[in-house]
């Protein structure tokens, strides 16, 4: 009876424990190793888009030296084709906002040094009920074919207009698979490099668990918006499954709204952040042509801080960064209005740590350096800000951040600096089981 009930006992504690399923292995077929950074149409203009406004905003995205940092990117969002297809069946753009066609639009874009998406749909219809592909599956392999031979880099791939589910009589999984194979027969066929597969299905049936397999971002939640409330939820949701995004297979948090909306500076430089350190692909979409022009210096500012880009964009390491403490709620609590506060990852360069304040008012945020599995006990550790852009001495066992603002962020490069004073104390940094040689308890 005895060793039922520890068995019991112990069964009960191994299935509390947060877990982690075995992420599907990667589709590494040789694109999207890093989260792909860019412009896309959609929050800014809707269905109000044309050749000229894209080009436009794509020559501006160079002059300001967005693309130098990797906003490489330039996605055409939906309402870009004619409402009917072909006599053949192919579908079409619209030839009063691109007359040109997409050939001419793609070749000037990609004379830029940059990169060009479209857009499409799983279902019936798109979103704004434009055609989707659905009952055109032979054709899929076609489709993709038009997207690669306009010129077309990336596809994303949307939700909207799902057939009743006696017709469809597939899953979620099924649908985006049709698409994945159609991408992946053209790339065998021609030679040429895959599509970048871009997901956009809003987290629907747990994507983190397999979607890798087909693309290599797929959407984590329903549409951002561009004030706290929003960034503070997806925070919190995708708090949870930090483990999925690595080399080649990227949760999406969706598009950036710095510089849109209320946001405060300290909002936006922590929706950055957040975006940034969890390896999500990083899209400006609010800056259209007229605010690109008019963009303030503390937005261009966020957009454009290196150290941070350098992190969601680092070639050695591809995971995220992960709550080690909740903070002001216990440890693994779903919160949507007060997500983790304190988070840390690895970097080619060093310990990651990522200080979020969630309160309404500025707050002090202390944490000991070991609480990280990135650090090691014993060590001293330089630390820079990655906001600031200044190195701020040694931390020994811990460090606090003063008064950092409501909504605020700070973000910090732990560095080995060698061993921490001798003597240090107490002897343990962590007191759980601090034992001298001798079998004395520290307490």
């Amino acid at each position: 009876m005895t060793f039922l009930t520890l068995s019991f006992a112990a069964l009960l504690a191994y299935i509390s424990l947060p877990f982690k399923p075995i992420a599907t292995v990667a589709l590494d077929n040789g694109i999207g190793k890093l989260p792909f950074m860019g412009y896309n149409t959609w929050n800014a203009y809707h269905c109000d888009i044309d050749e000229d406004l894209i080009l436009q905003t794509a020559q501006l995205m160079k002059s300001l030296g967005l693309a130098d940092l990797g906003y490489e990117h330039m996605n055409i969002d939906d309402c870009w084709a004619e409402k009917n297809r072909s006599v053949s069946g192919d579908l079409v753009a619209n030839a009063t906002r691109f007359p040109s066609g997409f050939n001419n639009l793609t070749s000037q874009i990609h004379d830029l040094g940059l990169k060009a998406g479209i857009y499409s749909d799983s279902g019936w219809f798109t979103c704004q009920l434009y055609p989707g592909s659905y009952l055109n599956e032979a054709r899929r392999v076609r489709y993709a074919e038009q997207f690669q031979n306009w010129g077309f880099d990336l596809l994303k791939y949307d939700n909207c207009a799902v057939p009743f589910d006696e017709i469809i009589d597939l899953g979620m999984i099924g649908k985006y698979t049709r698409m994945a194979d159609a991408i992946a027969n053209l790339s065998a066929t021609t030679g040429e490099p895959p599509l970048l597969y871009s997901l956009c299905q809003w987290g629907r049936e747990q994507p983190w668990l397999w979607a890798r397999k087909l693309g290599q971002t797929w959407r984590t939640t329903d549409d951002i918006d561009a004030d706290w409330e929003h960034l503070a939820s997806i925070i919190n949701q995708n708090s949870f499954i930090t483990w999925a995004s690595d080399f080649y297979g990227h949760n999406d948090m969706d598009i950036l709204e710095v510089g849109n909306g209320n946001l405060t500076f300290d909002e936006a430089k922590s929706h950055f952040t957040a975006w940034s350190l969890m390896k999500s692909p990083l899209l400006i979409v609010e800056l259209s042509l007229l605010k690109l022009t008019a963009v303030t210096n503390e937005t261009l500012e966020v957009l454009m801080n290196p150290e941070i880009i350098a992190i969601n964009q680092d070639p050695v390491v591809g995971t995220s960064i992960s709550p080690f403490r909740w903070g002001i709620n216990p440890d693994w609590t779903f919160n949507a209005t007060h997500p983790a506060q304190y988070w840390s990852g690895q970097s080619q360069n060093g310990t990651i740590f990522m200080l979020l304040n969630v309160l309404d008012e500025s707050a002090d945020m202390f944490f000991n350096l070991t609480e990280s599995p990135w650090i090691n006990a014993g060590r001293q550790y330089s630390v820079r800000d990655l906001w600031t852009h200044t190195n701020n001495g040694t931390a020994v066992r811990n460090f606090t951040a003063n008064a950092v603002p409501a909504h605020g962020v700070v973000v910090l490069l732990a560095q080995d600096a060698g061993p921490e004073p001798a003597g240090t104390q107490p002897p343990c940094a962590r007191p759980e089981w601090c034992i001298d040689q001798n079998g004395t308890l520290v307490q």
